[in-house]
């Protein structure tokens, strides 16, 4: 099948260190990857911050001017608090969808932090948004970040995903809500299987293949039993499960994963592929993308 164009344009690379919030024992879990250039070092830190049950808020650092962005938070204290620890003036949020759990806490940020920017989909009615954006829309965070709001239609009809850049030696990120998770995707509760395939397998899959992805909940173990019944044969899949239970045992994140990666393990975004068509008896990828999602509705493994 011929690869179809992306709709926008990559501007640049993205994060550098990424680090876990431990709600019980307020510590960091940091893995850190440096670029040394002459004379400094360039990074951009993504916190993860666990809220509810299974959900993530992520604080995204500039760490040249300590400026902040904020993806869903949805308990605005614990978000503000963890900004506080970092010594990090939050100046944006980004809203990837109306969801409740995504969006709840909007309002009250905007209590919290007077005057700053909520972001959110300009047709998915987000609670509390004071800027809406559009597909191809850009941002920009600090002195080297830039943010590009993606249109990645489905699970809710004007959902956004957001690509972050830096400088030309970072790796980028994309914070894709509840569009595509770790060998998953969400559920189509606002569109079609057409929408959800331009959404993971065009626009998604057109990102660099180092973009690391940051989704919207913890759901990556129950991901891969269900991507094993797919492709029992697929060793990635396998390994990777190992990798996540071992992960979560550890009370330990497995988020990110990276675009790549997803390309190898994740059932939804290789609906392209003649031999995932076959598993599950259909004949293209929409098709295919369409009776993956039926499954998983139905599997209670």
């Amino acid at each position: 099948m011929k690869p179809r164009s992306p709709r926008f344009s990559v501007i640049g690379h993205g994060p550098k260190i990424q680090a876990c919030y431990h709600p019980d024992r307020s510590l960091f879990f940091e893995r850190i990857l440096l670029i040394r250039t002459i004379g400094h070092t360039l990074r951009m830190k993504v916190i993860h911050i666990p809220c509810l049950e299974d959900n993530y808020s992520y604080l995204v650092i500039d760490e040249k001017t300590k400026q902040g962005a904020v993806v869903d938070p949805v308990d605005p204290e614990k978000v503000i608090g963890v900004a506080k620890e970092n010594g990090v003036e939050l100046k944006i949020v980004l809203t990837t969808h109306h969801h409740w759990d995504h969006a709840g806490g909007n309002e009250k940020f905007k209590e919290l932090v007077p005057g700053i920017k909520v972001y959110g989909g300009s047709i998915d009615n987000v609670k509390g948004c004071t800027n809406k954006v559009e597909n191809g829309d850009k941002l920009s965070l600090g002195a080297d970040i830039n943010i590009l709001s993606l249109h990645t239609p489905c699970h809710t009809k004007g959902h956004i995903s957001y690509y972050l850049t830096g400088k030309e030696e970072d790796d980028p990120a994309v914070f894709t809500g509840d569009t595509l998770f770790v060998a998953g995707c969400g559920k189509f509760f606002e569109g079609t299987a057409e929408q959800m395939y331009e959404s993971l397998c065009v626009t998604l899959a057109s990102l660099p293949k180092p973009t690391r992805v940051y989704c919207g909940h913890e759901y990556t173990v129950k991901n891969l039993q269900f991507a094993q019944t797919v492709e029992p044969e697929n060793a990635k899949i396998s390994q990777k499960l190992s990798w996540a239970q071992q992960q979560r045992q550890s009370g330990l994140p497995t988020i990110p994963s990276t675009i790549g990666e997803e390309l190898e393990i994740n059932p939804f975004m290789r609906a392209d592929l003649s031999e995932v068509q076959e598993k599950v008896g259909c004949k293209s990828p929409v098709e295919a993308l369409r009776k993956i999602r039926q499954l998983k509705d139905n599997w209670r493994g």
